[in-house]
């Protein structure tokens, strides 16, 4: 009897990582350390998630943070295939990101996070702002939130019951 080798699945989305920290838990018995990942997945179509995973050794934690935020991969809404449809501010913890559209050929106008999670969720021309805190899983996560409060004009009319020419 022979042994059929599976062909392994081509990966459905990129990853990044945005943060690797290391985490001290002070026991009786003394220090134990961890390592705590935050990663970003996504297709660069519309849909991107984010999630965060911890071990004993760094590429169990980003293994485990890359899984978690496939686990949790929303679509976004883009509009002419390079931007948002409109303003909004995302928030998380006390920290805020405000994401403007611009036009074409504008480019991702954002740092750190906040550009990782743009990228990969496909938006190719953006402004972006961060007002408040810069912690990085928080920034990322309010970007995302950002993300996720856009609405299509289409979207916009079947809310109201209208059609999109009278909007």
């Amino acid at each position: 009897m022979e042994r059929q080798r599976r062909e392994p699945r081509p990966k459905q989305f990129d990853e990044e990582v945005i943060s690797i920290g290391r985490v001290t838990k002070v026991t009786k018995g003394g220090r134990q350390l961890r390592f705590a990942a935050t990663a970003v997945v996504g297709d660069r179509k519309g849909r991107v998630g984010i999630g965060s995973g911890k071990a004993a050794e760094v590429p169990t934690a980003i293994k485990k943070a890359v899984a978690a935020a496939t686990k949790n991969v929303t679509n976004v809404a883009i509009v002419g295939g390079n931007t948002i449809p409109h303003e909004a501010i995302g928030r998380r913890g006390a920290s805020k990101v405000l994401l403007r559209p611009a036009s074409k050929g504008t480019g991702v106008k954002a740092g750190g996070p906040v550009r990782s999670v743009l990228e990969l969720a496909g938006v190719k021309d953006i402004l972006s702002k961060s007002l408040g805190s810069s912690t990085k899983i928080n920034m990322a996560y309010a970007t995302l939130d950002a993300l996720k409060q856009q609405k299509t004009a289409e979207e916009v009319a079947k809310l109201r019951g209208k059609k999109v020419e009278e909007l």
